[in-house]
């Protein structure tokens, strides 16, 4: 695998190495212990020599200021010795216990959530190893942190916290370089990327350029949820304008300051991407995040049989939702097709969650038509029926002959629905009066208040249980604290698209699925239902607790693997042991030894 020389005085002078070795850390440590197994073997004392040769491995002050390999004042003394680090570090050598042990400390003693945010993206600058530790260890604790709901506020906040570029920017000045840019990348062999044009930013719209932190955390929870390597993965901004009057006016906004791209420039510069990714990352999925509705769909139906994608706000809402209905109906005890779902927001969260709801439908006997029929969509405007004139695009298949109803209120009163669904992106909209016809509609009313960040949701998970008397069965897109209700206390689970994506990539990536497909989040759904225990329904926790969330990436991975093998989309031979092997390739974040 490896091939070392040496010059006549027995010291390294060249390591040749198969092209892909250095793009894992794992294998790139290899090198490091060979080569220092053999430096020891023949007794050469040219250490600094050999290390700086060995891919420009750093040493002194370049080690300690690369987040991918420093270990701060974890260095052991062989290692402080060898690379160069007397007098850089204190000398106490700390384990990485008790570095966590800091990082905490000061963490919890900052006075606000965006602070803690700042706190944490810049401990991934200095320390990507004992970042993913503190966030894979403190996973309740972090992800509200390096995700929703604070990274709404980060990006809001973009360009005025900024310290250090992440990921890749393309700019509509970018056209005719794009594969240069790409390469730009420090690393070749890129499995998953996470992009975003910002123009529909978790329920907060436009926000341009800012909207890197989306991708940008999408990536950390992979890693941390997954164990895909950081090292594997690559966000992308694609910046193409904004239509934010106030980010236009931001001298510190961090993009374009034009209008957006529209019609054919914005689908030929798209286009370009995807032929860009193909040839620099062939390899990789790509995952679309936080695109305008207008945008989002068209995109998906465009690539997805092209490339390996999927896109996060269609397919893994609607896939966690799903899931979350599974669990539901463990505790009504009813069947898929014989509740009715009345969602309000008709956009791609929606809009996707409807469809996959409908295919598990179809699979358990109903035809396609009469599976739609049990799907009503309130939007701005009204109920979704076919005699309104103003429906575009997807909206069609869900507009049925009823009667135009203007509000959301009397559509529950009229339809009575089993689950109301909430994806509108708007705050406050299940109100008491909605709420409280639910109770009187259903026994265990399904309120699902998706939409985040919290600032954004259809209604609180107190709110939802005092208005139904303690009958709801809620689950909401961003988290929140236990409730008691008459002496019983609830402890909903955040229906948060991280217990499905993490999943899908690793089990994609595992197996090097040519495609992505709803037969995956289908299979993804019910497995994250099946590991929901008796306990999590009894308290109201329609999803698995967050420390179990590697487990559970684990085992939708091999559930969507398997999908990719019986479907002839792997392009690797498949492992006896399937699942031991995706858990085999799950990163641990955990120091190396260099020497």
């Amino acid at each position: 695998m490896y091939q070392v020389t040496f010059d006549e005085k027995d010291t390294i002078i060249r390591i040749d190495r198969e092209l892909m070795a250095p793009e894992t850390v794992s294998r790139f440590l290899d090198l490091v212990n060979l080569a220092a197994a053999l430096k020891d073997s023949r007794l050469a004392d040219d250490w600094e020599r050999m290390f700086t040769r060995m891919l420009g491995f750093p040493t002194g002050v370049r080690l300690i200021r690369d987040p991918a390999f420093n270990k701060g004042t974890a260095f052991p003394e062989k290692e402080r010795e060898v690379l160069g680090l007397r007098g850089l570090l204190p000398p106490k050598v700390h384990s990485m216990d008790d570095q966590v042990l800091r990082v905490l400390e000061n963490f919890r003693r900052k006075p606000n959530d965006i602070e803690k945010y700042i706190f944490m993206i810049s401990l991934q600058d200095r320390n990507k190893t004992l970042f993913y530790r503190i966030v894979t260890d403190y996973i309740e604790e972090m992800m509200p942190i390096i995700y929703t709901p604070t990274v709404g506020q980060a990006c809001v906040e973009y360009g005025h916290i900024f310290r250090r570029p992440r990921g890749i920017f393309i700019s509509a000045k970018d056209r005719g370089r794009m594969p240069d840019l790409l390469r730009n990348w420090p690393y070749q062999d890129i499995r998953i990327i996470v992009v975003t044009d910002g123009e529909r930013i978790l329920g907060l719209g436009d926000l341009g350029a800012d909207g890197m932190g989306i991708p940008v955390g999408k990536l950390a929870l992979y890693t941390a949820c997954a164990g895909i390597h950081h090292a594997l993965s690559l966000p992308i901004t694609l910046d193409v304008g904004t239509e934010n009057e106030a980010l236009l006016n931001d001298p510190l906004y961090i993009g374009l300051k034009q209008r957006r791209l529209r019609g054919a420039a914005y689908d030929d510069f798209v286009e370009e991407f995807i032929m860009a990714v193909e040839e620099v990352f062939p390899r990789a999925l790509v995952q679309f995040e936080d695109f305008a509705n207008v945008n989002a769909f068209r995109l998906l139906e465009k690539f997805r049989e092209r490339i390996c994608a999927f896109n996060d706000d269609i397919q893994g809402t609607a896939a966690v939702t799903l899931a979350g209905i599974y669990s539901a109906l463990r505790i009504t005890g009813g069947r898929l097709r014989e509740q009715k779902f009345l969602f309000l927001g008709a956009g791609e969260a929606g809009l996707g969650t409807a469809d996959l709801t409908v295919s598990a439908m179809v699979g358990s006997g109903l035809s396609a038509e009469e599976a739609r029929e049990l799907c009503w969509f309130v939007d701005s405007r009204g109920l979704v029926v076919k005699s309104r004139s103003d429906l575009s695009g997807h909206k069609r298949l869900y507009a049925h002959d009823h009667e135009f109803i203007p509000d959301f209120l009397t559509a529950v009163e009229t339809l009575k629905p089993t689950a109301i669904i909430g994806v509108s992106g708007k705050a406050r909209m299940f109100t008491r009066p909605i709420l409280e016809a639910m109770a009187r509609i259903n026994e265990r009313p399904l309120v699902f208040s998706l939409s985040n960040p919290t600032s954004n949701t259809e209604c609180t998970a107190e709110e939802a249980y005092n208005w139904t008397e303690g009958r709801a069965i809620y689950t909401s897109g961003s988290p929140f604290e236990p409730v008691v209700y008459q002496g019983k206390k609830f402890v909903p689970a955040q229906g948060n698209n991280v217990y499905i994506f993490p999943g899908v990539g690793l089990g994609a990536i595992a197996c090097q699925a040519r495609h992505v497909t709803n037969e995956m989040f289908s299979v993804a759904a019910k497995t994250l239902a099946s590991l929901v225990s008796d306990d999590d329904l009894e308290q109201g926790s329609l999803f698995p607790p967050l420390p179990k969330i590697r487990e559970v990436s684990a085992a939708i991975a091999t559930a969507v693997a398997e999908v990719a093998y019986e479907r002839g989309l792997a392009t690797v031979p498949k492992p006896e042991d399937l699942q031991g092997f995706i858990k085999s390739q799950m990163y641990e974040p955990k120091y190396h030894s260099y020497v």
